[in-house]
């Protein structure tokens, strides 16, 4: 990390960014069951920020006391405290505005005591036939070892269970079954009223404890308070030579369950009795991982959030676009070997790129399919096309990054599945992520083979694709498949080097290509010429090129810079940044594009990638860049990057000091992007 300008401590620049997603959340111009679920996705968020950013602090912290000198990071664990206490209690008044304006719409979101008495009837026919099944309470005697019991990120209910004639407690932990029955259940409405009523799971467990725990234990009273536990998301792989990786990474999982945990959410309406004992039978002693919070955990279930009211208290549905490039066409080959084809997602058809694997899985000319697999929808669609085409004899080589972070298991179950198909699976290299978001498929044509490849930006998953924002090209480009094919070549055997001219390519060059790409800009502004960068990411955290973008400024480069999640740069430092300028945009869609364009005297350089510009992507990662070379493609980038920078509905304005303030409009006319986007794609494709 850079020593030598100033930057933002990484994680408090994330906690910046999940404020953005409150801010949503609050936003009453965004529609009510959008808001609520806007606040599911900062709860979810936040669990993985402490599971993997919270956990890393923690941990330099015991690192650096056995060396002596933990202050900074001690310093940084108490920031990141304080910040977090006080998004949790803008958290809870946004929950609480949300439930008022729910109710405005006849719509109300009921606890355990607001029941009546018929739909408390309701309630426990539904638990005993839904629920009850699903429910095995875990009783904390002497043998019980909490530790190894309670699972990771698991809303539990607390049950304490008094008998006052024996003087005797005991203690029960229920875990919310929400992964078998849905965590929000209509109830039936009562004949005559407009009332519409939701009532959570974990209240449904509450209303029948005694259902539970009758004629188990005895005794007089049960009440019930809600925890949840976050361990450390990191791992360790063992050196044995003679485990596969497969082997290696199913055992490494199972550290998450007894993993150091680094926080603890409870009930802050649990007494301190209650919480003492919790705190002692899990060995936590340190009281800055205990975190008071309201009567419901694991809100990131309210993601799924139903809408039981009117169509208008969700966001207008936006039906994908078809290309009219691939529309034309007969098949997908016809259709990229006329031109480059970019598509930007979810505005575009996810389905033109299933469409690619699909097709190339049983047309007897082609020969072989290369693919390399982050992330994946359940049940894919191109996952089953691929074992189709080994099926219909294909050569396919899938190489599938086992260590994509809480897709591991899923990921460890796509490589048997591939394997078990006849499917040539590849793990990549055992030092380096595979990030790549690429694909290649080798056809014969007249006599030749001829390769089409697709380079993007996302994963190939049908599902994210759908909220996710992404640049896919699609090219037979022989510069660029050539390169493509030596990218799968180094994954399979990385002692070989490559020097790629055209794809930028991690953890090869992806550093010192963006250097010069920077350094040329700086040199045309010292010629007096016009130098821009205009760059998009979801994070922008890495010292070197923090430094190389300061440099730029001070040498009079205009930098325009949207990212969505972390940014250590701070913009509008006199003769250091004032020629940078950050927003970024939250709305509907979540923006994870990787794009930069160079101005380089007009003949821009402009690339789509799948790096971040992080330490970890650049050094760290396989990842791939490439370069866009079709006149118009270029200037369909330009165009929707500049109507994102034009964005003054959802756009916030990222200063030294990260008060995310919304962008002010002025007197111009309201531009929100997203829209906008949709709008300006809708038109190109008509």
């Amino acid at each position: 990390m850079s020593l030598v300008y100033p930057v933002i401590e990484k994680e408090l620049s994330w906690l910046s960014f999940n404020e953005r997603v409150l801010q949503e959340a609050a936003d009453v111009n965004v529609p009510i069951i959008e808001r609520i679920r806007f606040l599911g996705i900062f709860s979810n968020n936040m669990d993985e920020f402490f599971r993997v950013r919270v956990a890393d602090v923690q941990r330099l912290i015991l690192i650096n006391r056995i060396n002596g000198s933990d202050e900074k990071a001690i310093a940084l664990l108490s920031k990141i405290q304080s910040k977090v206490l006080n998004l949790t209690r803008k958290f809870d008044e946004v929950y609480l505005s949300s439930l008022q304006d729910l109710a405005s719409r006849h719509i109300f979101l009921i606890n355990d005591e607001q029941l009546t008495e018929t739909q408390g009837e309701w309630v426990k026919h539904y638990f005993k036939a839904n629920v009850l099944q699903h429910i095995t309470p875990i009783i904390c005697t002497d043998n019980v070892d909490l530790t190894h019991v309670l699972e990771d990120d698991v809303t539990y209910l607390v049950v304490k269970l008094s008998n006052q004639k024996k003087n005797l407690t005991n203690y029960s932990f229920l875990e919310v079954p929400s992964e078998d029955v849905p965590r929000f259940i209509e109830l039936p409405r009562e004949k005559g009223q407009k009332k519409r009523s939701i009532i959570m799971l974990d209240n449904i467990l509450r209303y029948c404890l005694n259902t539970i725990f009758d004629s188990l234990i005895p005794y007089d009273s049960a009440k019930a308070y809600s925890m949840k536990l976050t361990r450390d998301a990191e791992y360790g792989l063992s050196d044995d030579i003679d485990q596969s990786i497969l082997e290696k990474m199913s055992l490494s999982l199972k550290q998450r369950l007894t993993a150091e945990p680094v926080r603890l959410v409870h009930d802050r309406e649990m007494p301190e009795k209650s919480l003492k004992f919790i705190l002692n039978k899990l060995g936590i002693d340190n009281s800055d991982s205990v975190i008071p919070g309201g009567r419901y955990h694991n809100f990131r279930d309210f993601i799924g959030f139903p809408n039981i009211g009117r169509s208008y208290l969700e966001y207008e549905t936006m039906p994908a676009i078809e290309s009219k490039d691939f529309r034309r066409h007969s098949t997908i080959y016809h259709a990229i070997s006329e031109k480059d084809i970019l598509l930007y997602y979810p505005y575009h058809q996810f389905n033109h790129l299933i469409e690619f694997v699909r097709q190339s899985a049983f047309d007897p000319k082609v020969s072989s399919i290369k693919i390399s697999i982050y992330r994946v929808a359940k049940n894919s669609l191109i996952i089953n096309s691929l074992i189709n085409a080994a099926r219909n004899g294909k050569k396919v080589m899938v190489v599938v990054e086992l260590r994509a972070r809480f897709d591991e298991e899923a990921n460890i179950d796509c490589a048997k599945q591939l394997t078990e198909a006849g499917i040539k699976v590849e793990f990549g290299i055992p030092s380096l992520k595979c990030h790549t978001k690429v694909c290649i498929v080798t056809r014969q044509e007249k006599g030749m083979f001829v390769q089409y490849a697709h380079i993007g930006t996302g994963n190939f998953n049908e599902k994210t694709a759908k909220i996710y924002t992404d640049f896919s090209l699609f090219t037979k480009n022989i510069d660029i498949t050539r390169e493509v094919e030596q990218v799968f070549d180094f994954i399979c055997n990385s002692y070989k080097h490559y020097e790629f001219k055209h794809l930028i390519v991690s953890p090869n060059d992806t550093r010192n290509r963006l250097y010069e790409l920077i350094d040329s800009e700086i040199k045309y502004a010292k010629k007096g010429l016009h130098a821009s960068i205009q760059i998009k990411v979801n994070n922008l955290v890495d010292g070197g090129i923090v430094d190389r973008l300061y440099q730029a400024s001070a040498a009079g480069v205009k930098i325009q810079i949207i990212v969505r999640g972390m940014c250590s740069l701070r913009p509008g430092i006199i003769g250091l940044s004032e020629n940078i300028h950050v927003i970024s945009i939250v709305d509907r869609f979540l923006e994870h594009a990787r794009v930069a364009i160079f101005y380089n005297k007009g003949e821009r350089n402009i690339y789509i990638s799948s790096a971040d510009w992080m330490t970890r992507n650049f050094d760290k990662r396989v990842e791939v860049g490439c370069p866009i070379y079709d006149k118009k493609l270029q200037q369909r980038i330009v165009d929707i990057f500049e109507i994102q920078w034009s964005d003054n509905t959802k756009s916030r304005v990222i200063d030294c000091e990260q008060n995310n303030n919304y962008k002010t409009r002025g007197n111009k006319r309201k531009v929100r992007s997203q829209t906008a986007i949709y709008d300006y794609i809708r038109k190109k494709e008509a």
